[in-house]
């Protein structure tokens, strides 16, 4: 038995690490490898226009931040934050916000800056942006009773209104400052002029905190008329959309302030109902950022979960016979064994094959004859009929019976079924064996 190529352990580590590579290739198909930081107005950008300093910020706060790349990841609990470019469908916005009703609340920021990448700075980083003008959202289908624009004028910066109304803090461009308008729309932060900054609507839900922070009650009434409302009503309360409609109060150059930055974190906290939330999710797919399903979860997901499961069950099967075979592995063998035996076989069963053994029943009757001669010391090279005549004569002197040879041989000539020349080969090979006994 030939020894084996590899030993049990090795081929069992070969086999892992050829599972763990095939399942990780599937994991980063799905959850994509492309980079974040891209100057775009989202989590991953590190540009005067993105937000990774907000997530940064809540990140060392002991918030637990995810970034997400997938749909499946924006119905998580806990906070959501949408930062959408101005050309982002509207109808998609409301689509995920509608999809988080009863899950959790969502902050959404609206963009302004137009950014390229800086490259006329020489000591320029990957992301750095440099701002060349402002584009305000057009979201058709999401609250299109809402109006966004420029106010036109400088202002001071920006200040808290009720509970908060003793902050106030400088915006990093004062002359080009965004604000929402529209029914029903509590401001939370506003211009000292008193145009809003950030705000939410009623109408989209609520929560003890926002209550408490433009003055409706105080948060300890709030909270217990909170508690009441649950306990009297059977209808689960819809949590709040807040709308942040200048982005500096929470992207990278807005939070280089110090008053901005606690500000963006109490506008956070407050969202998410007063404590720290226990998570923050970023939305990446909004900003082109998004990835294709996971495919290995894919597959442990009905209905591809049973198929998922037989394949595994097959494959520890033929693991599991292959290291438990019966017997010795078999030794290989020559396709076409050496001698003339086995040549002979060959040929004879290719003749049969081609249906052509009627053509070698004169060859044979020839070659028979032949080896009489020598075998019995006839004159070579004298005409067939009188070598016939004499292996006959030959034949008789030995008092030999049945069929002549010439006339066996004759008949073997003359047969033309494969049957017969068979029949007749083998008759007169009986008489050769006879005559050279």
């Amino acid at each position: 038995m030939n020894p084996p190529t590899f030993a049990r352990g090795t081929t069992l580590g070969i086999v892992l690490i050829g599972a763990l590579a095939f399942a990780a290739a599937l994991y980063w198909i799905g959850m994509g490898s492309g980079p974040t930081n891209n100057g775009g107005g989202h989590a991953g950008g590190r540009g005067l226009n993105g937000y990774a300093a907000l997530a940064a910020m809540l990140e060392a706060d002991g918030v637990t931040v995810q970034r997400a790349r997938s749909k499946a990841a924006l119905k998580n609990p806990g906070l959501l934050i949408l930062t959408p470019p101005a050309d982002a469908k509207g109808t998609d916005i409301a689509e995920i916000i509608n999809a988080r009703r009863f899950i959790g609340p969502t902050i959404v920021v609206t963009p302004k800056w137009l950014a390229v990448p800086d490259v006329t700075n020489p000591a320029m980083k990957r992301g750095w942006t440099r701002l060349v003008g402002t584009e305000p959202p057009s979201w058709k289908g999401y609250h299109d009773d809402l109006s966004v624009g420029f106010i036109g004028k400088a202002t001071q910066g920006w200040v808290g209104t009720g509970s908060m109304s003793s902050f106030r803090g400088a915006l990093p461009d004062g002359k080009t400052v965004q604000v929402g308008d529209g029914p029903g729309l509590e401001s939370l932060i506003e211009t000292p002029e008193g145009r809003i900054l950030a705000g939410y609507l009623i109408g989209d839900g609520n929560n003890g905190e926002l209550a408490h922070w433009i003055g409706l009650a105080t948060k300890a009434q709030s909270d217990d008329e909170d508690a009441q409302d649950a306990e009297d009503s059977d209808e689960a309360e819809a949590f709040p959309v807040v709308l942040v409609f200048e982005p500096d109060l929470l992207d990278n150059w807005g939070l280089a302030n110090r008053e901005t930055g606690l500000m963006a974190r109490r506008l956070v906290f407050a969202a998410s109902g007063g404590a720290r939330p226990p998570s923050v999710t970023f939305d990446l797919t909004l900003n082109g950022l998004g990835a294709s399903r996971n495919l290995l979860t894919l597959a442990f997901e009905p209905p591809f979960l049973a198929a998922t499961l037989c394949l595994v069950m097959a494959m520890f099967a033929a693991g599991w016979r292959s290291f438990n075979r019966f017997g010795p592995a078999r030794q290989a063998v020559r396709e076409i064994p050496l001698g003339k035996t086995v040549l002979v076989r060959n040929t004879a069963g290719l003749i049969r094959r081609a249906g052509r053994i009627r053509v070698i029943a004169a060859p044979y009757a020839d070659a028979s004859r032949e080896r009489l001669v020598a075998a019995l010391g006839l004159p070579r090279g004298r005409p067939t009929d009188e070598t016939e005549a004499a292996i006959d004569r030959l034949q008789a002197r030995q008092d030999k019976t049945g069929p002549r040879y010439s006339e066996l041989a004759a008949r073997l000539r003359a047969a033309r079924r494969s049957a017969d020349v068979v029949r007749q080969a083998a008759a007169l090979q009986r008489l050769e064996k006879d005559l050279t006994a």
